[in-house]
């Protein structure tokens, strides 16, 4: 066996080897998702949703890192509420 090939195979499998460690060095992130669902509209919960955040942010939930806040309004119309509720 040349030394050229040598070199290749020992590479290749120090990849294959190096994968699975790569893999579990990384922990898996979990992520909450909340959802908001209101029916005044968004100008008129600035200071609440403001109040919200802020919650989040003490307790270590950083919206977009490690929490997803999905918003819905219905602009004064509480008949949109459950389609906006069933929204995908």
């Amino acid at each position: 066996m040349s030394l050229g090939r040598r070199r290749f195979l020992a590479t290749v499998a120090g990849i294959f080897l190096a994968a699975p460690l790569a893999a579990e060095a990384q922990p898996a992130k979990k992520a909450w998702r909340i959802g908001h669902l209101s029916g005044r509209s968004s100008p008129a919960r600035a200071p609440y949703v403001a109040i919200f955040r802020e919650g989040l942010r003490n307790r270590g939930l950083i919206e977009g890192e490690n929490v997803l806040v999905e918003y819905r309004w219905a602009d004064g119309n509480n008949e949109k509420l459950p389609a906006l509720a069933g929204d995908q």
